[in-house]
């Protein structure tokens, strides 16, 4: 007898493409950028590079940026047509991968650049790339001076075919931040050596900002996918990933019981606590349990929602379940085999993030594999 895996699954995973191309759409205008690309590494942020990638070509997205070679080769099989860029740029022997691929390779270093033009120069053309410029950050990408140096040498420059002039803002994320400025300041400055090149700066808050950080091409990621990127404003994207735990018990416990590991919370009152089959093996973090972690003295725990009630957290979160209040659910609402809403349109991304003492990026792409994943929408 056939078995559907999905009725065996713990937990499930629902993708909205709708709600990602029209997040992809409100960011592209908002940016004020003649074109708006879509940061698609790790997973696409977990949801999937083999399904939003369609959906968001579909759109009219041409442009995709990745992490590694292996990402963008996913990404040119689902869009053979786009121009995918690799911002951990060019490790060493990784040449012949990048160009027989079709990728565009971020050249963050002086010696990345001499590499890939002595490529291109075995080649007999000149390649493209991408040059990253650290205006500021003190992460990754070319000095100033060593741009200055780049342009300077006949032997580099007539080898490279240089698509796009990039840097990346620290603190764009706080409105009003003077780094910002400074780090602007520093690429204007910068670009002016290159006045061809077409440039990009706009992250997800730099593009919901737009103005003067727009630029020729803005790269919008984690507010794609319903993730925050403004500090203390309203998020105004859709979410995009919803994510529900099967109850698979409900517990009555007294009052004066102690609950979970550890045994770190006692019960208030009598009550009813449903057990779901997600826990931190699932992504789904330990550090926002409601008792026995340190970050609890941070922010209040993750909380679930169940038709109209919002569900707390009760002790700690295992590996694979987690338990919440259900005491004020009427009885013949609930039972085991429904399904609690963990992440999703009822209790934001970045919600559940801050009761874990993270951030939305880092919930959203630790979603582990468990999951069954539905797409809708597309």
């Amino acid at each position: 007898m056939a078995v559907d895996l999905a009725d065996l699954a713990g937990g499930r995973l629902t993708i909205d493409l709708g709600a990602l191309v029209s997040n992809w759409q409100h960011l592209a205008k908002s940016s004020g950028a003649p074109e708006a690309g879509a940061v698609v590494k790790a997973d696409a942020y977990g949801c999937g590079i083999e399904r939003a990638v369609p959906a968001l070509r579909v759109a009219g997205c041409r442009t995709f940026f990745v992490a590694l070679v292996a990402e963008g080769m996913r990404v040119k099989a689902s869009a053979p047509d786009s121009r995918v860029f690799v911002l951990n740029g060019l490790f060493a022997g990784a040449e012949s991968a990048i160009h027989s691929n079709g990728l565009i390779p971020v050249l963050n270093t002086l010696n990345q650049v001499e590499r890939w033009a002595a490529f291109a120069r075995e080649l007999g053309t000149p390649t493209p790339c991408a040059i990253q410029i650290d205006s500021g950050m003190r992460r990754v990408g070319m000095s100033p001076r060593d741009l200055e140096r780049v342009v300077s040498l006949d032997y580099l420059m007539p080898h490279l075919d240089i698509q796009l002039l990039m840097t990346h803002f620290a603190c764009a994320d706080d409105i009003g931040h003077p780094k910002s400025e400074v780090q602007r300041e520093v690429f204007e400055h910068t670009s002016a050596l290159l006045p061809d090149v077409p440039r990009s700066a706009a992250n997800s808050a730099a593009s919901l900002q737009g103005g003067d950080f727009a630029y020729d091409l803005a790269r919008p990621g984690v507010a794609l996918y319903g993730g925050e990127a403004l500090n203390d404003v309203a998020n105004p994207v859709r979410p995009v990933a919803t994510l529900e735990g099967r109850i698979m018990q409900i517990t009555k416990g007294a009052a004066g019981d102690s609950v979970g590991y550890g045994g770190t919370e006692t019960l208030k009152r009598d009550s009813r606590i449903a057990y779901v089959s997600v826990g931190y093996a699932d992504g789904y973090l330990r550090s926002a349990s409601n008792m026995g972690v340190p970050l609890r003295a941070v922010a209040p725990a993750a909380t679930a929602w169940f038709k109209g009630h919002s569900l707390r957290g009760v002790g700690r979160i295992s590996m694979d379940m987690c338990g919440f209040d259900v005491t004020d659910v009427p009885k013949n609402e609930i039972a085991e085999g429904d399904w609690i809403e963990l992440i999703g349109p009822n209790v934001p991304l970045d919600n559940v993030a801050r009761a874990a003492g993270t951030i939305g990026y880092e919930l959203l792409t630790g979603l582990g594999a468990r999951y069954e994943r539905i797409y809708v929408g597309g």
